[in-house]
């Protein structure tokens, strides 16, 4: 008897600690929520099944949380509904939705009870329409526009330079003898995605999203940069525009041959259209300005001269306005940044450059034929890589996954800049005994 009193007892306490969720539930309309960065909107909230027994004021209350407070969150007037505002029908009401930053939150409404510090979830909570997916998605900027613009500009007056310093003979010598372009055709279109599948495998195990980023960057034929690069660091121009026309024509077929093999295994979607006329844009704002330089060249070679002296100091301001602007532009990108997003910027081409520099020094190539090599197979065309991502992936997982070829853009110049310096050091310290011992012959 007295066992069956205490058990009777001990019921009727946990029953008045415990949250009596009564079949309530909650549906929000729309379901889904898209919002730019920084912005604002209101969803139809209802609340229905609410039993007489929950309304007690002061000790039940329904508060609305985010999974992820940081992307997006409930504006704080709404995050709770005393349950003095909620009738014998139901709740509805609007409900504030602020974004933050880029990615998805999902916010859930649950039933609090302030006796127990307890809360429950509704009674339809495994149907869609009982939580609000919010996507962050990055507004759409009229500084984007103009940085694209500027690139296009400055990269045409550039490559009208690299046309005009372009010698025609040493360029047909090596068409006829192309072991230094065949050499960097392969570290490019076959080793470069292999590393980049590897990498992505390797640092971002569970992240496809991010192997996706960093294996189309791997995919992406050399970048323009590279002939910047080879004109600051002394390299082969004749090679290196000839590596970069190579790259990009052959893109139109290894690009859909490798997204279609090893990309199948990270990305499931294998209908992906491959952006024909885009690669074909980046081709042909490569050629036509180069033959204008040729032209430019064969009927004015005085003008011709003066482009060839200002071929190292533009090529220098273009790489410092792309870095410079680009972190400008996308300097919401850094809050995403990670070590692991850090250490695949800089290992993809960093690995690039030696691995192309050691096959090219094994097969016999010079010094400077060497570095050009390497440099056009470390930098690539992070813009194509971008775009691939953005055209295929829905947003805001295109954003996100838009990190890692920025890193590898921002990345790439350091080991370069490091030669740079290399180089700038040995020169002084070359001239300085130079002028050192005609002094003491004076």
């Amino acid at each position: 008897m007295n066992m069956t009193y205490w058990l009777l007892v001990v019921a009727l306490l946990l029953s008045q600690q415990t949250v009596p969720s009564a079949g309530w539930q909650a549906r929000f309309e729309p379901e889904l929520l898209q919002l730019e960065m920084e912005r604002s909107d209101e969803v139809q909230l209802t609340l229905s099944g609410i039993a007489d027994e929950l309304q007690q004021t002061g000790r039940y209350s329904f508060r609305l949380q985010s999974a992820a407070e940081q992307l997006a969150s409930v504006a704080s007037d709404n995050a709770s509904i005393p349950m003095e505002l909620v009738s014998h029908n139901g709740w509805q009401g609007r409900i504030r939705v602020d974004a933050h930053f880029l990615g998805e939150a999902r916010i859930t409404v649950r039933l609090y009870d302030a006796a127990s510090n307890s809360s429950s979830p509704p009674q339809n909570a495994g149907s869609n329409a009982s939580s609000l997916l919010v996507k962050v998605v990055r507004p759409e900027r009229v500084i984007d526009h103009v940085f694209v613009g500027s690139i296009i500009l400055l990269m045409s007056l550039l490559y009208i330079n690299f046309g005009a310093a372009l010698n025609v003979d040493v360029l047909q010598g090596i068409v006829t003898r192309p072991i230094g372009p065949c050499i960097g055709f392969v570290t490019q279109v076959l080793g470069m995605p292999l590393l980049s599948y590897a990498l992505g495998v390797f640092i971002f195990p569970g992240s496809p999203a991010m192997q996706l980023g960093l294996f189309f960057t791997g995919i992406a034929p050399s970048g323009g940069a590279s002939n910047t690069w080879s004109a600051v660091l002394g390299g082969n121009i004749n090679l290196s525009v000839l590596m970069t026309t190579v790259s990009n024509v052959a893109a139109f077929a290894t690009l859909p041959l490798w997204i279609f093999t090893l990309g199948q295994l990270i990305f499931e979607r294998a209908g992906m259209e491959v952006p024909y006329d885009k690669v074909a844009s980046y081709c042909a704002s490569l050629i036509v300005p180069l033959l204008i330089g040729l032209a430019i060249q064969r009927w004015l070679p005085r003008l011709a001269q003066v482009l060839v002296r200002l071929l190292k100091p533009i090529s220098a301001c273009l790489i410092l306005f792309i870095v410079i602007f680009a972190i400008v532009t996308n300097f919401y990108l850094f809050q995403l940044f990670s070590w692991q997003i850090a250490v695949a910027g800089l290992a993809l081409p960093g690995l690039g450059y030696a691995v192309a520099w050691l096959a090219s020094k094994l097969l016999h190539q010079n010094a400077v034929d060497a570095l050009t090599i390497a440099i056009e197979t470390g930098i690539q065309n992070t813009g194509i890589a971008i775009f691939f991502l953005r055209t295929t992936l829905p947003q805001p997982q295109a954003d996100l996954t838009t990190v890692v070829p920025v890193s590898v853009a921002i990345m790439t110049p350091l080991p370069l800049l490091g030669i740079y310096l290399y180089q700038r050091c040995c020169r002084r310290k070359a001239v300085e005994p130079s002028a050192a011992e005609h002094q003491r012959i004076i």
